[in-house]
């Protein structure tokens, strides 16, 4: 870039102005003419010589990318399924959800991006639920232009990639059964299934049924069985005592061929979370957790920070499970990690 001052009252009779890049924001009389980052077009040129102080510009080198054009393919290197590209708005392009399902960014990319020198590429947090209209990610450059090598670096880093930097992955309608072995009664068993219906519907899925049991290992056992063969590609077992090592569900699982990935969760509330995978001859594994007596109404607890990744397809690991010990103090602030149940799409202002 070539850093130039344009004089008060320019004039330009053979277009020596016309595509420079104004560094600064010009008013006149109270109002804007050029805004930052604004190139001079021979529309400009009236409005250039009615400028009665000096200030600052660059020329472009042949080598040298726009922040608007360097913003959108920042935006679009690091774009996957399930978004949209808006902008540039004050040089910055906003990737958008078009869809609702479970965000996914790759944070070692990002900060791969981010080391280049002058590129910016912001997300939300990984494993976020969002609503169509939400704005996920940004990107822009610090200068008003940046050198052509820069960004080819960052593409081609992100096409080394496994998979896209920032994607929403769809949430899949599963069907999903439910088994109890609290002896809900009256108003709490309404609220119960009422509360887990919208859950699951809310993700696209739907509840099978709700098998209602006494304490014991065997009907559990029996009960998981039969709603995996009537279609069940998730079990959720409510009620119970984690801590108890007779608890049905739990000495159910070796019953059915289930493997527990974790007992406990390093979070609070939901701590006494477990998740296992049942191996079903012929079918993909089948996630069966448990829901705890908190965990049953409220939105706040481990389990509706799992199911959102279920819901997706995912394969929850071990791994997944401790890394939600990070930020796993699950208090009144903490509502924005959770599913937005009581909505499907969200519009958001992009300026």
């Amino acid at each position: 870039m070539q850093p130039l001052t344009i004089g008060p009252r320019a004039t330009s009779s053979d277009g020596e102005y016309v595509g420079i890049i104004v560094t600064e924001e010009v008013r006149h009389n109270g109002r804007r003419l050029f805004r930052k980052g604004h190139r001079i077009g021979d529309d400009d040129l009236a409005a250039l010589a009615e400028v009665e102080v000096p200030f600052h510009a660059v020329r472009l080198m042949r080598d040298d990318v726009h922040e608007d054009d360097a913003a959108r393919r920042l935006a679009t290197l690091a774009m996957g399924p399930g978004l949209i590209a808006r902008g540039p708005v004050q040089s910055r392009v906003n990737l958008v959800a078009e869809r609702k399902g479970l965000l996914r960014v790759d944070p070692a990319a990002v900060l791969a991006i981010n080391t280049l020198a002058d590129t910016a590429l912001f997300t939300l947090p990984d494993r976020l639920c969002v609503l169509p209209g939400k704005v996920v990610a940004g990107a822009k450059i610090t200068p008003v232009a940046i050198p052509e090598r820069a960004l080819a670096q960052a593409e081609a880093y992100a096409r080394a990639r496994p998979r896209p930097i920032v994607v929403v992955a769809p949430f899949q309608p599963l069907v999903v059964g439910v088994i109890t072995t609290e002896g809900l009664e009256g108003r709490t068993r309404e609220r119960f299934q009422e509360t887990v219906r919208r859950k699951i519907g809310w993700f696209g899925g739907s509840v099978l049924r709700f098998d209602e049991l006494t304490n014991d290992a065997a009907a559990v056992a029996r009960a998981i069985t039969r709603q995996i063969i009537d279609g069940a590609q998730l079990v959720l077992t409510g009620g119970g005592n984690t801590i108890d090592p007779l608890d049905a569900a739990l000495l159910a699982l070796p019953m059915v061929g289930a493997s527990v990935v974790r007992f406990g969760a390093p979070v609070h509330p939901g701590s006494m979370f477990w998740l296992a995978y049942a191996d079903t001859a012929g079918r993909a594994e089948i996630p069966i957790f448990n829901l705890s007596s908190c965990s049953m109404y409220s939105k706040a607890t481990v389990a509706d920070l799992v199911l959102p990744w279920v819901m997706a397809g995912e394969r929850v690991s071990r791994a997944d499970i401790a890394g939600i010990g990070y930020g796993g103090l699950l208090d009144r602030d903490m509502g924005w990690r959770f599913p937005p149940y009581e909505a499907e799409s969200v519009e958001e202002t992009e300026d």
